[in-house]
């Protein structure tokens, strides 16, 4: 079990990486930028979704196994509510999907300082989640 505890770690750093990284391309994206500019920043923004897709399920499917072979029972509160975060990344991975297919057909109204903001969301959560898994505060 440690072996997929290690594998879960791993895929979580690297779906972590990417969704750290998408929205500060939606930051320059929602900036004027000459055609060559947002065609570049479209096709890494494109093929880092495309690549964080399958990190993202390997995030699940290692997670289930965790949670399958360790269980939950009476006590393990701190557990409901890092799940709870959990599904609002998937949600937030969602939502940056949606966020580039307004980009890639140009409809795209929000600001670059929204982005900015939109950009700490990730990182809050794996704050919350961190402190949640080391501390168990209930």
């Amino acid at each position: 079990m440690l072996w997929l505890k290690a594998f879960h770690i791993l895929v979580v750093t690297s779906w972590f990486a990417g969704l750290f990284y998408l929205p500060r391309i939606y930051v320059n994206l929602a900036q004027d930028h000459d055609t060559a500019t947002r065609d570049t920043l479209l096709g890494m923004a494109r093929r880092l979704y495309r690549f964080m897709a399958p990190l993202a399920i390997l995030t699940l499917l290692t997670g289930l196994g965790l949670f399958l072979y360790y269980g939950i029972g009476k006590g393990q509160g701190w557990m409901h509510a890092k799940l709870a975060l959990v599904l609002s990344l998937f949600a937030f991975h969602g939502v940056c999907g949606r966020f580039l297919r307004q980009f890639q057909q140009g409809v795209n109204t929000r600001s670059h300082i929204f982005f900015r903001w939109f950009n700490e969301f990730p990182v809050i959560v794996l704050l919350l989640v961190l402190i949640l898994v080391v501390v168990k505060p209930f």
